[in-house]
């Protein structure tokens, strides 16, 4: 079986290949990958190639395949998993392979599965372990987006409080007070969305960004007078100054804080709105190997401060979100603004970080630039296809859907 897939030789160095996958192993699966998330982390591994951690030293001579937030669908089943998989399930995986006890992950170590791929070898290992999860869902680009929005309840699963006894309770504090510093981004909105209609209810969600096009979006997107009906305050402001923070939840300080740029100021403004026993959550990963901002310590010791930071997801965290998404609590098509073909897939990668808008979308059996959904319209004016998408997304609030996604795959 040949694929086409993006993968990467060393710094800067990636390029869309067709080359033959080995015959599937009686252990193994073969799938066929429809849509992936371009995730910064991608983008980190390209600047960085055999630097970064989880990439091997070889990778100029083995090269791998990049890309970690994927969905597809099972084409062929190894005879020992017949009884537990069939062809045409909808398939998704955890990419951090802790089981190996390292660094391998999917998207950053392996030359036979990726996300960018138009078809991948999922090895024995992986389905032994529980890693290969069966979704249903009406569509694909959910299951794509289901591992970074589970990357962000790790992070919420990962603060803590401490009871009488001292003893930690993991999760943000039930009916607490919970402050998003820059906000907006892709992650952010998920991160908003999980403190809105998640397992936990804060009584208080203040976010902020200083873009102000991001800012607006996520009003429209999450009604503060929705969120009221939760029985939670929904406040979005630009306010960068612990003062103004301060005010608004009353100077008690904040449960939780979580920190989604990986920018020393903010870092220390999140530091110093936290409440006693309050749990500050650095989520946003920096390239910068010696990154650092100034902590109170005075703090942690006398106002019994916490700090936390995840990395990546787990199996459960997985199905956690697809629970929420099915009950349809959580909804992260809010992550999506840019929607590309497999063709689009390295310049996207290359250059996310000057990209404006959230998560940029990848189809990997499609051939179409980069394309913001934004521009739906003014493209349909001279092509009929563009203007079908923007008049299906225009009846889905402006957000991409499963109605969009089966008409980009019948006629793109």
């Amino acid at each position: 079986m040949k694929t086409r897939a993006v993968r990467l030789y060393g710094e800067k160095d990636l390029r869309l290949e067709e080359f033959e996958l080995p015959k599937i192993k009686s252990g193994e699966i073969l799938i066929k990958i429809i849509s992936d998330s371009v995730c910064m982390s991608t983008y980190k591994t390209a600047m960085q190639g055999a630097k970064h951690l989880r990439v091997p030293d070889d990778v100029a001579e083995h090269p791998i395949i990049i890309g970690h937030e994927f969905c597809g669908e099972i084409v062929m089943v190894g005879d020992m998993w017949k009884n537990d998989y069939a062809v045409g399930d909808k398939v998704i995986i955890p990419p951090v392979l802790s089981y190996l006890g390292g660094n391998q992950t999917i998207g950053y170590s392996f030359g036979e599965i990726g996300g960018v791929s138009t078809y991948s070898v999922v090895y024995e290992h992986i389905i032994r372990h529980g890693f290969l999860i069966k979704l249903q869902s009406d569509s694909f680009f959910k299951g794509s987006l289901i591992e970074p929005a589970s990357c962000v309840l790790r992070g919420y699963k990962a603060n803590y409080h401490l009871d009488e006894d001292f003893a930690p309770i993991s999760n943000i504090k039930e009916g607490g007070k919970v402050a998003i510093l820059a906000g907006c981004g892709p992650m952010g909105l998920v991160a908003i969305d999980c403190a809105l209609h998640g397992d936990i209810k804060p009584s208080l969600v203040v976010v902020t960004d200083i873009d102000k096009a991001r800012l607006e979006r996520a009003k429209e997107i999450f009604d503060p007078r929705e969120a009221e009906k939760e029985g939670i305050r929904l406040v979005f402001t630009n306010a960068a100054e612990s003062s103004e923070l301060m005010e608004l939840c009353g100077s008690t300080g904040y449960d939780d804080v979580f920190i989604y740029a990986p920018v020393p100021a903010v870092v220390e403004l999140g530091d110093s709105i936290l409440a006693f026993d309050g749990c500050l959550n650095f989520f946003a990963g920096p390239i910068d190997k010696t990154f650092s901002a100034k902590v109170n310590f005075y703090n942690v010791h006398y106002a019994q401060h916490h700090y936390a930071g995840t990395s990546g997801s787990t199996p459960e965290d997985m199905k956690d979100i697809v629970r929420l998404i099915g009950e349809e609590r959580i909804d992260p098509a809010v992550m999506v603004t840019h929607i590309g073909g497999i063709d689009a897939a390295i310049e996207a990668t290359l250059n996310l970080p000057q990209i404006p808008g959230g998560k940029k979308l990848i189809y990997t059996h499609v051939s179409m630039p980069l394309t913001a959904i934004s521009r739906f319209a003014e493209l349909g004016e001279n092509d009929a296809r563009f203007a079908a998408l923007a008049e299906i997304v225009a009846r889905n609030h402006g957000l991409w859907c499963s109605e969009a996604e089966a008409y980009l795959l019948e006629n793109f």
